[in-house]
């Protein structure tokens, strides 16, 4: 399987690069915009493709593909489309290897990460192969004497999924299988940053026996976003990424007659109470706030520490980030490190300078990683691991995501003023306590304001039969991602009220409301 290798545009450096292209009714489709946008290694800051960015006749193009898909994808049978479920299963499966390759050489995450997101997103699937069960109506027999009453769950229509640099894989498995399994046609725009592991979905999907034109991927900007956000046509958007970009997505859509779940930022606290084993949390703390450079909607960025611990859990912590490895993520002479770059050297910049807002704002930078560099990578996007003590809660370093390695530490007298701080905060996505106080951990899980929550558990995205999302800033739309409300998300119902007449006894003319007897 080959991701968009026929196709080639020049760089502003004269080098010839791959362009990865849109994947319209079933096959690659060259763009005839005349836009494109860099894709970088991160590791080594070298362009390595360009992606096409559509224009208007393109994004017209694909949603007629996606509605002639539906037409025919919808009157599938249930039986036929779980086979199409399952045999994308199976190829995922056996070719997630090649796959995760395609997402570390374009976001930068090590090997073995993007193989993780990838089997998170495996499990979705499964949970898609055994829809039948989760689209089943109901049905009341003689609920009204000589009258029935079921419903039906039907699909949408044609539905869009605009998903993040983060996780190109993991991120659209969340929707898309979903969205199939229940009858729709989807369209994917995926992130600019990291296009390519859409368009092998995309031909996996097709080996797996889709139709074409049930599965597209439109690439582009915010022209693309915009063209799904206003078409009459797309009846549903799914998204994940920033708070301002998913509160645009849900008062736009929503203005347009959409159904949206748009899933925004985070700022994840660690609260760590006195009685917890700090050589765990330690642990925890680095695997959850420098996992993936940071660049996770569910990393921790906060610990909350619960007083006499900060200067002994500050200690290990220190003496753990001095262990971490950091480099290309595809490895070197066989060996991965701990953390790649991060996806663009704009971000990386972005990143700096929260930490240098910390630095304004009276803070400790413990471990700085300001301006790290790898060697024989000294072009590419790498920030270090960094740790900050004592920031103040009024800094927008704080305050705000930073989305990428940095770990703050501030210290707290008791849980009650832990609590306070993560109820106060606008998001509400993900949030972690350690404690060894069963009483202590049941009380946090009933108080705090916060839609996922880990007891001993730093990163608790729930698995895929239960449902991903967060509260307040964290989540614009009602419904959360996969799971039951990813059914139900996908389908809408239809009630029926059923009656068949006995011919010798019509009832005669009433004109009162109906009544059941």
């Amino acid at each position: 399987m080959s991701t968009t290798q026929t196709a080639f545009s020049v760089t502003d450096a004269g080098v010839d690069v791959r362009a990865v292209s849109h994947w319209i009714d079933g096959a690659e489709r060259a763009s005839s915009s005349g836009r494109t946008a860099p894709v970088y290694n991160p590791a080594t800051g070298a362009v390595s493709a360009r992606v096409a960015l559509a224009d208007q006749a393109e994004i017209d193009e694909a949603i007629a593909s996606a509605g002639r898909g539906y037409q025919i994808w919808k009157d599938y049978s249930i039986a036929r489309r779980q086979s199409v479920l399952f045999a994308f299963r199976e190829i995922l499966n056996a070719r997630k290897g090649e796959l995760a390759g395609i997402v570390t050489a374009e976001h930068g995450k090590v090997l073995s990460d993007a193989m993780g997101e990838i089997l998170r997103g495996q499990e979705v699937v499964e949970l898609a192969c055994g829809f039948p069960h989760l689209i089943k109506g109901a049905f009341s027999e003689n609920a009204s004497t000589g009258i029935d009453v079921y419903s039906l769950k039907q699909p949408l229509g044609v539905v869009g999924v605009i998903s993040p640099f983060n996780f190109p894989v993991m991120v659209p498995l969340w929707f898309v299988p979903i969205a199939i399994a229940a009858g729709n046609a989807v369209i994917l725009k995926p992130s600019e940053k990291d296009p390519s592991a859409a368009l092998w979905l995309a031909e996996a999907w097709k080996q797996a026996g889709l139709p074409d034109g049930v599965f597209t991927v439109l690439q582009g900007d915010k022209l693309a976003v915009d063209g799904l956000l206003t078409s009459p046509v797309v009846q549903s958007i799914s998204f994940v990424g920033s708070t301002p970009i998913a509160q645009y997505i849900y008062e736009t859509a929503s203005k347009h007659g959409k159904r949206v779940q748009a899933l925004g930022g985070a700022k994840n606290h660690m609260l760590v109470l006195p009685d917890a084993d700090l050589d765990l949390v330690a642990d925890q703390a680095v695997n959850a706030g420098y996992g993936a450079a940071g660049e996770r909607c569910m990393a921790i960025s906060v610990v909350l520490a619960v007083e006499p611990v900060a200067d002994d859990l500050i200690s290990k912590i220190t003496e753990r980030i001095a262990q971490l490895k950091i480099g290309n993520g595809a490895g070197t002479d066989g060996v991965e490190p701990d953390m790649g770059p991060l996806i663009t050297d704009i971000h990386r910049d972005k990143v700096s300078s929260y930490v240098d807002i910390a630095e304004q704002d009276g803070a400790k930078i413990v471990v700085d990683g300001r301006g790290f560099t790898v060697d024989g990578h000294e072009d590419g996007f790498f920030f270090g691991p960094t740790l900050i003590d004592d920031i103040p809660t009024t800094s927008r370093a704080y305050q705000e995501e930073i989305f990428g390695p940095v770990l703050s530490v501030v210290r707290v007298q008791s849980y009650d003023e832990g609590l306070e701080l993560i109820n106060s905060g606008q998001f509400g996505n993900g949030t972690a306590i350690f404690t060894n106080d069963g009483g202590a951990a049941r009380r946090f899980q009933n108080e705090v304001q916060v839609g996922m929550i880990g007891i001993n558990v730093p990163i608790p995205v729930p698995v895929a039969y239960h449902s991903f999302g967060g509260w307040k800033q964290s989540l614009f739309g009602d419904a959360k991602a996969y799971g039951v409300h990813g059914f139900d998300f996908f389908t809408r119902e239809k009630a029926i009220t059923s009656r068949w007449l006995d011919p010798a006894s019509h009832g005669g003319i009433n004109l009162g409301f109906p009544q059941n007897n």
